[in-house]
């Protein structure tokens, strides 16, 4: 019963595949095939889909979905159950092309699976499960993610006996999400905010005895006391009255610490601070080393808090690394520098003496650690040399990279794999035309995060995707993962989350072909995100080389491609031009009339580091060599830009010189002539 044109995949075919499917069961039976709805044809059809995700990955023989499909089948049942198959590989890969293997509905042995497919049961279950051992503001974030893809009733319209209890057990575990969900806000201090969710929870499902326990607590700590009372009372007699069952141990717990006045409120987060800092100095001796690995963690906070946190996090993060290495104790080394996880999203450094300092700490502890050392802790030291290292040439650090995934993978630890992505990240700039290596990243880290609830690299997975999906013009798609970093970065307090995200909407509103002064005052308006942002490898000069970059895309002059305050800052060498000042040159001299200055400014031009602005200042580059005849430049551009030509210069997520191909064709035309 085997399909035969279902065979292992090449490498080709997976390339062509969608960027992205998923299937949703919490609600209506439906899939997205890169977030547009795709055709699943009728009720018995998208019951196939439906079985085969209930079985979580496993095969379903076609025996098995035959008698699941139908209460009596009909002779030609098998038939019609391949035509289905058939027609939902065609709604789920699109792209596919005629005897291509299936990738995401495959034929295996005597039924069919599913497989490399995101399902929002899949995840929500492993959200509601993986909630259990995370903190409370981890476990509210993941838990409101959960909710959230909840779309009513599960396997709706599906009237199958499978279906029903699937739809049953997935009822039961959102009732739970939305307790557990309650029980964390509760702890993390909103107990008045709880209570009218929880009574209308409570009049819903009267009789779970949690909800209950969970909505006198909320009274309580709201100051309610007697209103606490009163809804045990009323919970005891609903039990005891019309279910016959005595109240819970918990609940009783309860009742008997209202009556005590011994189920306090939360205290607030500046007294927890307060009393966790005395005693911490209390008890743990001043010269202590376990000192160095809290001040790490600490840093860690502090980086992500931005502006001056982030800017005192990276010098004191050297700081408690050189100490650390004086106290010859390489272990301890090793997790002071592994410590500060801390992912960047941006490829030029902001202090790249520091940043050299950290890789060649961790290079040095590296080749000291001893064989038996874990492949979690060498991971941490490779990739901490991989995202230090980023924007310099030289195979290092995409080298490290790689070690450091392909360790991180074999230690099983989810936190530690996301670190080493997100170094592979920042190295995978080694030519241009890359943006759909980096999207597989993004993706991967994303899932991982959801799954494991790595908020910061959430965080992350979403930019990374956001900066891709620009290099390929899909917009929307992009829109949606600036949207969703935005909503993470209001939610866990992550300030430079902002930063890209409003340069991403001014960047698409330059895309989009909007008038030049709407598209620069859209710059300029992003601008002021920097400022105190802590972050000088990203603002030193980024205004003017956004601006310069439109006007060379639209073919307007150079002149008042300037940081905003009307200077021609770089033509006199350096000023607000930063980094970007060689390849700016030449069109400024170009604008003021010098060509003869603009061509010996394009032979100095040299290859651009390798990150986020690669093509962009490729084009730049290329450009100018047409305007003053530099054949040698112009053919040095063609060749790096050629891996891209399909792209569109916006990988930055910040700005854009516009499709690639189209100065391609400019640069191709002048060689010809």
């Amino acid at each position: 019963m085997s399909d035969p044109s279902n065979g292992a995949p090449s490498a080709d075919e997976v390339a062509g595949a969608p960027t992205q499917v998923r299937i949703g069961v919490l609600g209506p039976v439906t899939a997205w095939v890169d977030g547009a709805e795709a055709p699943l044809g009728g009720p018995r059809q998208r019951a196939v889909l439906a079985r085969l995700v209930a079985a979580r990955g496993r095969v379903v023989t076609t025996d098995q979905l035959v008698d699941d499909l139908w209460e009596r089948p009909p002779r030609n049942a098998l038939v019609t159950l391949r035509t289905f198959v058939a027609a939902l590989r065609r709604g789920l890969e699109p792209g596919r092309t005629a005897r291509t293997p299936a990738r995401l509905l495959v034929t295996d042995g005597p039924g069919y699976a599913l497989r490399d497919v995101a399902v929002d049961a899949w995840s929500f279950e492993a959200a509601v499960s993986d909630a259990r051992d995370l903190v409370p503001a981890a476990a509210r974030a993941a838990l409101e993610r959960a909710l959230d893809s909840w779309r009513g009733t599960p396997y709706a319209a599906l009237d199958q006996p499978w279906a029903a209890a699937e739809r049953a057990r997935l009822t039961e575990l959102h009732l739970v999400a939305t307790e557990r969900h309650a029980e964390a806000r509760i702890a993390l201090g909103a107990p008045a905010d709880v209570v009218p969710d929880l009574d209308a929870h409570v009049a819903e499902h009267p009789w779970r005895e949690e909800s209950w326990r969970l909505l006198a607590l909320a009274l309580y700590r709201s100051g309610r006391q007697a209103e606490s009372l009163a809804v045990l009372r009323r919970a005891r007699a609903m039990l005891t009255g019309e279910l016959g069952v005595d109240p819970g141990q918990r609940l009783r717990e309860l009742e008997t610490q209202v009556l005590r006045q011994e189920a306090g409120s939360a205290p607030a987060p500046d007294d927890v601070w307060r009393d966790t800092a005395s005693a911490y100095e209390r008890v743990v001796a001043a010269g202590a080393p376990s000192r160095l690995e809290s001040t790490a963690t600490l840093l860690r906070a502090l980086a992500l808090a931005g502006g001056a946190g982030l800017a005192a996090a990276r010098s004191q993060r050297v700081a408690a690394v050189r100490a650390a290495e004086q106290l010859s104790d390489l272990e301890l080394t090793a997790r002071v520098i592994g410590a500060f996880d801390v992912p960047g999203a941006w490829t030029r450094s902001d202090d790249p003496g520091l940043a050299a300092e950290l890789v060649a700490t961790a290079e040095r502890t590296l080749a000291a650690l001893p064989a038996s050392a874990p492949d979690a802790v060498r991971s941490r030291l490779l990739a901490t040399v991989a995202g230090e290292s980023r924007g310099r040439p030289g195979p290092r650090g995409p080298e490290a990279a790689r070690q450091a995934e392909a360790l991180a993978r074999r230690s099983g630890d989810p936190a530690v794999l996301a670190f080493a992505l997100a170094g592979r990240y920042l190295t995978s700039f080694g030519r241009a035309g890359l943006a759909r290596e980096r999207d597989a990243i993004g993706t991967e880290l994303v899932d991982l995060a959801v799954r494991h609830g790595l908020s910061t690299f959430e965080v992350l997975g979403h930019l990374v995707r956001m900066q891709a999906l620009s290099a390929l013009g899909q917009w929307d798609a992009a829109h949606r993962h600036a949207d969703a970093a935005a909503a993470l970065g209001r939610r866990h307090e992550r300030p430079l989350v902002d930063v890209f995200t409003r340069w991403f909407a001014a960047m698409r509103t330059a895309a989009s072909g909007a008038e030049a002064d709407i598209a620069e005052r859209a710059y300029r308006e992003a601008t002021k995100t920097l400022d105190g942002s802590g972050m000088p490898g990203l603002a030193d000069g980024l205004l003017p080389l956004a601006l310069l970059a439109l006007r060379v895309w639209r073919g307007v002059p150079a002149e008042g491609a300037s940081d905003g305050g009307g200077s021609q800052a770089g033509v006199a060498g350096g000023g607000s031009w930063g980094p970007y000042e060689p390849w700016a040159r030449p069109h400024l001299l170009l604008a003021r009339g010098a060509d003869a200055d603009a061509a010996a400014a394009v032979r100095r031009i040299p290859d651009p580091p390798p990150d986020l602005l690669t093509e962009v200042l490729w084009i730049l580059a290329g450009r100018a060599a047409v305007e003053v005849g530099g054949r040698r430049v112009a053919e040095r551009a063609v060749a790096a830009l050629t891996p891209a030509a399909d792209e569109v210069s916006a990988g930055s997520g910040v700005l854009t010189a516009g499709p690639v191909g189209e100065h391609l064709r400019a640069l191709t035309q002048f060689l010809a002539r």
